[in-house]
């Protein structure tokens, strides 16, 4: 029996199609990928449909941040929209927006509006806005930021029969579905190890029980370290002792950033 040898048509068929496979992965990367640089005119058009495509906002957020710490001063065009989406429902955005805040202390408004940011209900956005108000030498975010040093215990949403869907040990990241009470899920706003499942799989329980304990993350923690040397106090010393000590499970440059920032508040103390 003969066979066939394929024609240019069925070869042509085949080198589109795996053209396909590698350019559909491209062209999501691109159009995700922060590191993209943009024109005034894009960042304008991302800015302005932030209801509608947060994920490009944040993108051309990113990007003015990353101008400010490079001092371009033709960036304070986008400042009274930066100060607006402070206000935006997305979490995404106003996290963005309290990190680009601290970028310019000299900026009156953006001081008003991260103070606000301090008392967000997202816990990622009132430590980025506490962290850039160290900038404006203001202590008021202290107490987030020595929370930031300490395990941060996730607390059950509504009341219903809980499902755990992970266990102690286990890392989690902003948005790791944790497990689910009732039909709610439940998800880690923060990052961290899981310290201990406070609560029994499978009980009911009440909204407001605590679920989870979650460590400090070690990026965070040396933020939280290196911002308390602006503004850290005597009475926050023995947290800062315990990191200069060697916390469980940190870093060598967590220790020695805690040594430093013990250093220079024993220092004011005097």
């Amino acid at each position: 029996m003969a066979f066939r040898t394929p024609g240019r048509r069925a070869y042509l068929l085949v080198a589109l199609f795996a053209l396909v496979l590698v350019l559909l992965p491209f062209l999501f990367w691109y159009g995700t990928w922060f590191g993209r640089n943009l024109t005034d005119s894009e960042t304008d058009e991302y800015l302005n449909q932030a209801a509608v495509k947060p994920r490009k906002a944040q993108h051309a957020l990113v990007q003015v941040g990353e101008r400010i710490t490079r001092g371009d001063v033709t960036t304070r065009r986008w400042y009274p929209k930066i100060v607006e989406l402070a206000s935006s429902p997305n979490t995404e955005l106003r996290q963005t927006v309290a990190w680009i805040m601290g970028q310019d202390h000299t900026y009156v408004p953006f001081h008003h509006v991260l103070l606000k940011l301090t008392g967000d209900s997202s816990p990622m956005v009132k430590r980025n806005a506490a962290l850039s108000l160290t900038n404006f030498n203001d202590a008021s975010g202290r107490p987030v930021l020595l929370a930031m040093l300490k395990p941060y215990s996730l607390a059950a949403p509504a009341a219903g029969a809980l499902r755990y869907r992970l266990r102690a040990g286990e890392y989690v990241n902003p948005g790791t579905l944790v497990g689910r009470v009732g039909d709610t899920e439940v998800r880690s706003p923060l990052p961290g190890e899981v310290l201990s499942l406070t609560q029994q799989d499978g009980k009911a329980v009440r909204a407001g029980d605590a679920l989870v304990e979650i460590s400090p993350d070690k990026e965070h923690a040396w933020e939280a370290l290196r911002a308390l040397l602006r503004v850290g106090q005597r009475e926050d010393l023995d947290t800062v002792r315990r990191y200069a000590r060697g916390a469980s499970g940190m870093p060598d440059r967590v220790r020695r950033q805690a040594v430093l920032t013990m250093t220079e508040i024993e220092s004011r103390a005097r």
